[in-house]
């Protein structure tokens, strides 16, 4: 199996190494030679022979590395979605990154503009012709609705000129 894995070309080269170290140390070669020869740190050999003669063929994959853990997963993607879908607070007529932040609470900021860059959400482009910081806009802007849907029945009609 490791001969077969050196004469790969489509072999990893810190694998062809590692399969390279131990059949050389099958060999009967020294340490120091098998890392002069492979062109590593005798340590690299001495580890690599051990984890093999303990191992096994598992002992020459890499081990899993320890990692920081993110700090905002999926359901902190969830929660920015949700949020804005809902109407921004009182007082704005919609949502900013830091509002978004502050309205989530353990959001950096930086992360949510990041967020919306990757999901291609432009805050700037969602505002609405109907933006208004009077509380009464709802009441006045369905009063003038209303006129174009129903239009009143004494309505001057507009005079048609022909031209002759």
């Amino acid at each position: 199996m490791l001969e077969a894995c050196c004469r790969s070309p489509v072999t990893l080269q810190r694998d062809l190494k590692r399969a390279r170290i131990v059949l050389l140390a099958a060999d009967g070669r020294s340490t120091r030679s098998i890392a002069k020869e492979v062109g590593v740190q005798p340590r690299i050999v001495s580890l690599w022979r051990h984890r093999y003669a303990d191992h096994g063929l598992e002992g020459l994959q890499d081990k899993p590395r320890p990692g920081k853990q993110p700090i905002y997963t999926k359901t902190t993607d969830k929660r920015i979605l949700k949020l804005l879908d809902k109407p921004p607070p009182q007082g704005f007529a919609r949502w900013t990154g830091p509002l978004l932040a502050e309205a989530l609470g353990d959001v950096d900021v930086q992360y949510v503009w990041r967020f919306l860059r990757s999901h291609k959400i432009d805050l700037v482009a969602r505002k609405s012709w109907c933006e208004s910081n009077d509380p009464n806009f709802t009441a006045k802007a369905a009063d003038v609705v209303g006129l174009y849907v129903a239009p009143p029945a004494k309505e001057l009609a507009p005079q048609i000129r022909t031209v002759a």
